[in-house]
């Protein structure tokens, strides 16, 4: 039942994207503290501060992370799934589509910045 619901949680974010992320690029602020590491992607499907954060950086990370689990919230309903369920999934895709030199968090909870190689990534990402 378990692997079901991943199942359906990993063609739910599939299909249906994160609007959210896709926003997000298209801020120059957010642009830039992704490019310059001041930011990466988490296991838990939320963007994480790299090291200290100026309130602006913060405040734009939190809204970031409000909309994701909006985002989240509204298509685990949709897909029976939970929230952290979708969120983890999230988490698995979005740190598997950070670019080479982003950083990201690994499932032990080190900030790595990636390579051209996979990036370390939880066992139970599919």
């Amino acid at each position: 039942m378990k692997t079901k619901v991943m199942m359906m949680v990993a063609a739910a974010v599939a299909l249906g994207g994160l609007s959210v992320a896709a926003s997000a690029q298209r801020d120059p602020a957010y642009a830039a503290a992704r490019a310059g590491g001041e930011v990466g992607e988490q296991p838990d499907g939320y963007l994480g501060l790299v090291g200290a954060a100026s309130g602006e950086l913060r405040a734009l990370v939190n809204n970031i992370n409000i909309q994701r689990k909006s985002a989240y919230t509204q298509k685990a309903q949709a897909s029976g799934a939970t929230v952290e369920q979708l969120a983890f999934t999230s988490g698995c895709n979005l740190i598997l589509q950070t670019n080479p030199g982003e950083k990201y968090k690994t499932p032990n909870g080190v900030w790595k910045t990636r390579t051209a190689g996979a990036p370390d990534r939880d066992s139970r990402c599919v």
